[in-house]
């Protein structure tokens, strides 16, 4: 069975995360209104491209999304667009909410040296809307263009666990586990696929060695039984599977928020 729900906020908080797990410190706006660089000596100027760009990604590390937006208009002007700073774009605009938008950007990728990371963002977006087989798809053919992008197969395996498929899960779960030991919403997904497999001890055994709080271990445990109900119990409604899968993604979020670098 592959039911449909809305699954916005579970990615987009598996999104997030990768980026709580080391936030830098966010820029502070100069005199002119553009992102200074940080630290106590000379810092980089915004006189090349290269520079800009990295300020860019260190906003949107730390959230600032509707910041960068208006930064990446501003070097789009002096430096005109290149793939890199459309794919910012498309990041800002995804996370805004701005969904048609984004897309199209997205799209505009797909032949571009980002084309997988342009997969990835339209598959999330597809998620987002429901559409739930071409959002698999879509984060399948990120895996093939991404294969050692660790929130890549998160995300992945995640949309399989979600729509019940856990032999198709497991696969990119593992991998990802690999590829990010550390990264908090990685251990949560994957002691949900081993709950909703019937192995609670690995899964116990992996929150405790991760050390991941009693709200997240509630969230894992309750999802897993949503997910993985008894024979003589009917299918879960997709309300449900989503209530459970945001209360987990708030957990996890949470988690990171609070085990960040300070």
């Amino acid at each position: 069975m592959n039911p449909r729900w809305s699954w916005t906020l579970p990615l987009c908080a598996a999104l997030l995360l990768g980026a709580c797990a080391a936030r830098p410190t966010p820029p502070q706006p100069g005199a002119d209104g553009a992102a200074a660089p940080t630290g106590t000596g000379p810092g980089p100027t915004l006189d090349n491209l290269p520079t800009y760009l990295s300020l860019v990604r260190q906003m949107q590390g730390n959230g600032l999304w509707f910041a960068s937006l208006a930064h990446i208009d501003a070097l789009e002007q002096k430096w005109g667009a290149s793939p890199d700073s459309r794919l910012l774009k498309a990041e800002a605009l995804r996370q805004t909410a701005q969904w048609s938008a984004s897309r199209r950007l997205y799209e505009q990728l797909l032949d571009t040296p980002v084309r997988g990371a342009a997969y990835r963002g339209l598959g999330l977006i597809a998620g987002s809307q429901e559409d739930f087989p071409r959002a698999i798809l879509m984060l399948e053919k990120a895996r093939q263009l991404l294969p050692t992008d660790g929130l890549v197969l998160n995300d992945l395996g995640y949309a399989y666990l979600l729509a019940q498929r856990f032999e198709e899960a497991r696969l990119p779960l593992m991998q990802a586990s690999e590829l990010l030991p550390s990264h908090p919403r990685v251990a949560s997904n994957v002691a949900l696929y081993h709950l909703s497999t019937g192995q609670p001890e690995h899964a116990r055994r992996l929150m405790a060695q991760r050390a991941l709080s009693p709200a997240t271990r509630q969230a894992i445990e309750q999802l897993a039984l949503v997910l993985r109900p008894g024979a003589s119990q009917p299918a879960p409604s997709s309300s449900l599977v989503l209530k459970s899968a945001q209360r987990l993604s708030q957990a996890s979020l949470a988690e990171a928020q609070a085990t960040k670098p300070q």
